[in-house]
């Protein structure tokens, strides 16, 4: 009977695979390694003023996962006294970046929040003092940041990233998942909007701009943008 002889180079060849088959399974194992390991980035957004506001600052946040790990904004040159709505804005079909007056539809020399949509996108987080941060929160004025003499120092920790209808996804409603509008943020479209504008200088809220488009009990000076920054 003949017998078959890999020899010297069928020896390499065989090793060459085996090398081969194990070096790629050592790379998937490393590659699933890295797709479980939690990922972390910090993002810092300065803040510049919208509509003549002359508010300024900062805001920082720490994103791991689906959760802000951490968030801190320093603002200044805000309404003294007043509180302030501010949020994480994101949008699947926005532009993912703060407005310009080009976008006052209605022409009456003002930026309102919805006008604003198109560039910074709707409400993902909102940044509250204490309770809910999700969208549901966006209006709830008890619960945001007071300026003491225009400037307020916010920080707070361990706010989850929830699922959002209306950012532009495909499917039913535009939901965005927890994960796609987490990793929307991590990838620098996160846009940081504070809200609150004492247009007339009377040093309150008031109705002297007419009511706020996103609830008429409310007036505009409260809801209008008054700053505003993206998380990169």
């Amino acid at each position: 009977m003949k017998r078959h002889s890999i020899g010297i180079l069928g020896v390499s060849t065989v090793a060459l695979f085996a090398a081969a088959v194990l070096g790629s399974g050592a790379a998937q194992a490393q590659t699933t390694q890295l797709e479980r390991t939690p990922k972390t980035v910090t993002l810092t957004a300065n803040l510049a003023e919208l509509n003549g506001s002359g508010a300024s600052g900062t805001a920082t946040a720490t994103v791991r996962n689906q959760k802000i790990k951490h968030i801190e904004v320093h603002a200044s040159g805000l309404t003294p006294d007043a509180p302030h709505a501010q949020h994480i804005h994101y949008g699947n079909q926005a532009l993912n970046e703060c407005p310009t007056i080009a976008l006052d539809r209605n022409g009456d020399g003002r930026l309102n929040t919805v006008e604003g949509i198109p560039a910074y996108g709707p409400v993902v987080v909102s940044l509250t003092t204490t309770g809910d941060t999700s969208p549901a929160s966006f209006l709830d004025v008890t619960r945001f940041p007071v300026s003491e003499s225009g400037s307020y120092h916010y920080s707070r920790d361990n706010l989850h990233i929830t699922k959002v209808a209306g950012t532009g996804y495909p499917g039913p409603s535009g939901t965005g998942t927890a994960k796609e509008i987490a990793d929307s943020i991590r990838e620098g479209e996160g846009v940081v909007v504070i809200h609150g504008v004492d247009y007339n200088g009377n040093g309150e809220y008031d109705f002297s701009r007419g009511a706020s488009e996103l609830d008429p009990n409310l007036p505009a000076e409260a809801t209008d943008p008054a700053a505003c920054g993206i998380l990169e």
